[in-house]
């Protein structure tokens, strides 16, 4: 019998994404459910007998009683921006008088107001100012985000961005990884010189990335006024031979053959597909790519088309959710808002919001087979909820329901006794 450090036990419900095979998930709900950890692992998950009968308790052994409560791994929310200086709510206004996102980004607000702010701001700026938002994502249940820059489109700020993302990942109890999103907008200077900004990050923002060690992914926004496919599949294509793993901004305003390319350079994952094609569907299931869908954006911008989940999902695709967190477009590091913004819009029964917020998400940044579960072996990422089932949550929206977060095994927040 194995020595453990920490065990919680007598959870009214412990959820349980599995991973089968490659298609192949289930949500195990196991009543009277524990689990027990050792140096930052799950070393056995289960009933509370079947736990209790394979461990080791000892006087080191730390002991919650989950009683009444449910026990879930904790979220992966795989597509964020979090690293930006100054918020964009007076763009929020505009568009409620009216304006519409592409008209504030063709007249320099947008993704360009924000290069404008962050080029300002130092290495320690923003890592101040990313902190508040980082502390949130763990306070509503997240352990782990996919973390972008793409507010940078320099030389100097993409790779100031992914430094700040690396030291955030040092410093904060938030596991961050990182994305590399050189190809998020034309900039300002560039405007007239296209061309000569796509090569600059082939040529020199890419090379410096891989050399510095500073991202796992290369993502595009991939739409036809932003990137087109040609130019996102040269981009990507440099990407993936310098040895970075591929995303794409896809099919978020038009149907433009974003979610076509993710399928052709089998992408890790393709994000938004609001306008996927049920052709581009069949192709993602064939190339294993994963689907994160982001309902928070939609919601937000006050767009009506929202990804057509339920096709995917019969189509055997593992669809994610994620925020997309970011200054303009979906300003909220809550991901249960997006389960119930998955279930209300995108038809997704609370089952599936769950595998689509933990497991799904977890493949869709290639780690699914040490976080977004509980099986042993994982990271020790759960979160003890105070809710009587997990259907409740999607169902009770709008407030915060986390009784306590634990990041390799140590806990990291817990809710104020009242």
């Amino acid at each position: 019998m194995e020595g453990v450090d920490l065990l919680i036990k007598n959870a009214h419900q412990l959820i349980n994404p599995v991973l089968h095979d490659r298609r192949t998930t289930e949500l195990l709900i196991i009543k009277d459910g524990a689990v027990a950890c050792r140096e930052g692992k799950i070393v056995a998950s289960g009933t509370t007998s079947d736990v209790t009968n394979q461990i080791r308790i000892d006087d080191h052994t730390s002991i919650i009683d989950a009683t009444d409560k449910i026990l879930a791994p904790g979220f992966v929310d795989p597509h964020t921006h979090p690293i930006f200086f100054g918020t964009r709510e007076n763009e929020f206004e505009q568009r409620i008088k009216g304006k519409t996102y592409r008209e504030i980004a063709e007249a320099g607000g947008g993704i360009r107001f924000s290069v404008r702010q962050l080029r300002q701001a130092s290495r320690e700026q923003l890592i101040e100012h990313a902190i508040p938002f980082l502390d949130r994502f763990i306070q509503h249940g997240t352990t782990t985000i996919e973390a972008k820059s793409g507010y940078g489109l320099s030389v100097e700020d993409e790779i100031k961005s992914l430094h700040v993302i690396k030291k955030l990942n040092r410093i904060h109890a938030l596991e961050l990884i990182p994305t590399f999103l050189g190809a998020h907008e034309i900039p300002d200077e560039y405007r007239q010189h296209r061309e000569a900004y796509i090569e600059l990050i082939i040529n020199e923002m890419i090379p410096q990335v891989v050399e510095q060690n500073l991202a796992e992914f290369c993502d595009i926004f991939c739409e036809p006024h932003v990137f087109t496919i040609q130019e996102s599949e040269k981009i990507l294509t440099a990407a993936l031979d310098a040895g970075l793993k591929t995303k794409i901004h896809a099919d978020q305003l038009a149907s433009g053959g974003g979610a076509e390319l993710a399928a052709r350079l089998k992408a890790v994952s393709a994000d938004h597909l609001d306008f996927i094609t049920p052709e581009a569907i069949e192709q993602l299931r064939a190339a294993g790519t994963i689907p994160v869908l982001l309902p928070g954006a939609v919601f937000f911008l006050g767009l009506q088309r929202y990804a057509p989940a339920r096709q995917m999902i019969d189509a055997g695709l593992q669809v994610a959710l994620a925020t997309d967190f970011n200054p303009g477009s979906c300003m909220t590091e809550s991901m249960p808002m997006m389960m119930t913004l998955g279930c209300i819009y995108l038809k997704m029964l609370p089952e599936e919001v769950w595998l689509a917020t933990t497991l799904h998400s977890a493949a869709a940044v290639s780690k699914s087979e040490s976080i977004g579960t509980m099986q042993p072996g994982a990271q020790a990422d759960f979160v003890i909820w105070d809710i009587p089932n997990y259907k409740y949550l999607p169902y009770h929206f709008g407030v915060n329901l986390v009784e306590q977060v634990f990041k390799n095994g140590q806990p990291v927040w817990m809710k104020k006794k009242e």
